[in-house]
């Protein structure tokens, strides 16, 4: 039987290699991931990011599991809101998570914060662990999404909040082909010169173009089973973020 194909970018390969081709990617640029989200979105990540906390009002006392959580940017901010709490940084890659470690909130939140290695298609957890489940521009590469959306659904208690960011479509065509031109023209060349690395980043910015779009996606988490879901354009939807509920 012929093994099933998805999506790297623009090429087709086989399923079984998108996950080590998006360790590659994101092991490469690690040291640089933060560098270059300032300078990809002009600082804008920072803003889409507050967004998020505000619409996902942590509070005291919960545990979140931060899906894709690379170097460590939701947790902290997700700590800093609560106050206290817990909070689990998952990714496939370890040297994002090396990174995370080296930030400095990391040493002063040392004791709210565990990193772990590992898939989001297949959580290491029991069922109904965590309060919150979130996932900031990492769905897109996972390899199967609505596996992970399925998982999420499956470590949150009843009453846990999920929670997505991730680059999505702007719905006015003239928009589009503007941030199409910037994204395939300016965000490659800025890889090669701040990370030394012009493909993972022409990767990211394909990945972007192959993703659902907002009312696509959206279904998605409702078959996953999540209830009043909803999704929020960031920037005209140049980012989105949906969040659904497990009641």
């Amino acid at each position: 039987m012929n093994e099933k194909t998805t999506h790297f970018g623009f090429q087709d390969i086989p399923e079984s290699e998108k996950a080590g081709r998006v360790r590659g990617v994101f092991g490469s640029v690690a040291s640089k991931y933060d560098v270059m989200n300032d300078a990809m979105s002009l600082g804008i990540h920072r803003i889409w990011k507050d967004a998020m906390m505000d619409w996902l009002a942590p509070r005291a006392g919960q545990r979140l599991l931060d899906v894709a959580g690379g170097t460590g940017d939701i947790s902290f901010r997700f700590l800093k809101r609560a106050g206290y709490g817990h909070a689990t940084v998952l990714d496939l890659t370890e040297p994002m998570l090396i990174e995370g470690r080296k930030r400095a909130e990391a040493e002063s939140m040392a004791d709210s914060l565990d990193w772990v290695v590992g898939d989001a298609m297949a959580l290491p957890f029991p069922d109904a662990s965590f309060d919150v489940y979130t996932i900031s521009f990492g769905i897109r590469n996972v390899t199967r999404p609505q596996e992970a959306l399925n998982e999420a659904f499956r470590v949150l208690k009843p009453g846990g909040r999920l929670m997505v960011l991730e680059f999505s479509q702007i719905p006015n065509e003239l928009m589009q082909k503007v941030y199409d031109l910037y994204s395939f023209n300016i965000i490659p060349r800025l890889g090669q010169m701040i990370a030394n690395d012009r493909d993972s980043y022409q990767y990211l910015v394909e990945s972007i173009r192959k993703f659902p779009d907002q009312e696509a996606f959206l279904d998605m988490v409702r078959q996953a089973g999540f209830e009043q879901a909803k999704y929020r354009n960031l920037s005209m939807g140049i980012a989105c973020l949906h969040s659904g509920w497990k009641i």
